[in-house]
C-alpha cells in the first residue's frame, strides 16, 4: 500500500491513516523524507545534532497536526517546515555564537582588570613599605612632592628649607626607593618605575 510511487489519492490515504495515528503509515513517511530533511538542515546549520533537531521537529509537527489529511501536498509541506525550522535554529545559533563571543570578551576584560588591580595593589604595598624606610625628612619631602603634588618651592616654604635642599632630599629619596624596589624583579616594580620615578 505504501509504495515509493505514491499518487495524489494514495497520499491522501496515507495522511488519513496518520491522522488516525497509524504508526506504520507514519513510519513510511518518516523513512521517505528523513534523509532529505536531514541533508537540507545540515547544509543550513552545519551541525549534525541541530539537523537531527530539525528532523524531529518536522515529524513531531506532522504527528501532532490536528488534521494532517487536510495537507494538500505533503512534500511541499515538509519542505516549508524544514526550511522554517532550520532558519529558526540558525537565528538561535547565531545569537548563541554572538552571546558567547560577548561573554568571552567580558571575561577577558574582567580578567585583565582584575590582574591589573592585583598588580596595582602589590605596587602600592611595595612602594609604601619602601617609603616607610626612608629617613624622616626624605619621606616628608617625597610625600609632599609625589602624593600631594607640591612644587619644590611650595615644599621649601612649608618646611622652611631651601629649594636646593628639597631637590636633594627628593633625589636621595628616589635613589633609595629605586634601589629598594629593584630587589623585586616583577611586573609591580616595572609599574612603579614607569608610573612613579619617571612621572612628570
Amino acid at each position: 500500500m505504501y509504495s515509493a510511487d505514491i499518487g495524489w489519492s494514495d497520499e491522501k490515504l496515507l495522511l488519513a491513516k496518520i491522522a488516525a495515528k497509524d504508526e506504520k503509515a507514519f513510519r513510511w513517511l518518516y523513512d521517505m523524507y528523513r534523509k532529505k530533511i536531514y541533508s537540507y538542515a545540515l547544509k543550513v546549520l552545519k551541525f549534525e545534532d541541530r539537523a537531527e533537531d530539525v528532523v524531529h521537529e518536522v515529524f513531531l509537527s506532522i504527528w501532532q497536526h490536528e488534521h494532517p489529511e487536510s495537507i494538500d501536498n505533503i512534500e511541499s509541506y515538509i519542505h516549508v517546515m524544514a526550511r522554517n525550522s532550520s532558519l529558526r535554529l540558525l537565528r538561535r545559533q547565531q545569537l548563541e555564537i554572538r552571546a558567547n563571543r560577548e561573554l568571552a570578551l567580558e571575561w577577558k576584560e574582567t580578567h585583565e582588570e582584575t590582574e591589573q588591580l592585583i598588580i596595582t595593589n602589590e605596587t602600592g604595598r611595595l612602594l609604601q613599605k619602601a617609603i616607610e624606610y626612608l629617613p624622616p625628612q626624605q619621606r616628608t619631602v617625597f610625600r609632599l612632592c609625589r602624593e600631594e603634588g607640591l612644587k619644590y618651592k611650595e615644599v621649601a616654604e612649608r618646611l622652611s628649607i631651601s629649594q636646593l635642599t628639597v631637590k636633594t632630599h627628593m633625589q636621595q629619596a628616589l635613589r633609595s626607593l629605586r634601589m629598594s624596589l629593584q630587589k623585586h624583579n616583577d611586573l609591580a616594580v616595572v609599574f612603579v618605575l614607569l608610573n612613579v620615578f619617571f612621572k612628570r
